[in-house]
């Protein structure tokens, strides 16, 4: 707890250097933005991929790991489609498109406070040679 205000600190920092690092990349990723007037302490860096014709996440996320970062699903998404749900009652209202492309296309990438820029760097500069690869 004593380190908490560093830890925060350290993560948003992250959060901001990965940001301007995927700038180039916006076309094909679609990047986070904080909400209004919010300061979020970041649990991670979301990722979604625009056009899933083009980029595939579950070869994406397996070249990252394959080259030592590693990522997350986002945990969220179309939860009507979980195993859970299968047998309850519940209501839909509207088609659930957002929730179906956070489902299908993000994950998350690290802001651990551990990482420095040579490290993150190396998640950029990975990011970068694996959209080229896709888009080629």
């Amino acid at each position: 707890i004593k380190n908490i205000e560093k830890f925060i600190s350290k993560r948003r920092a992250n959060f901001d250097y990965l940001k301007q690092k995927f700038k180039g990349l916006e076309n094909f990723l679609i990047l986070p933005e904080p909400t209004k007037n919010s300061k979020p302490s970041w649990f991670g860096f979301p990722i979604t991929i625009r056009d899933s014709n083009l980029i595939n996440k579950s070869k994406l996320t397996t070249k990252l790991s394959e080259r030592k970062i590693d990522s997350r699903p986002l945990f969220a998404g179309n939860i009507t489609k979980q195993p859970y749900l299968k047998n309850q009652s519940y209501k839909i209202s509207g088609e659930l498109k957002n929730t179906d492309k956070i489902m299908n296309d993000t994950f998350w990438l690290g802001v651990y406070p551990g990482l420095d820029n040579k490290k993150l760097d190396y998640v950029a500069s990975t990011m970068n040679e694996l959209i080229i690869e896709f888009i080629d």
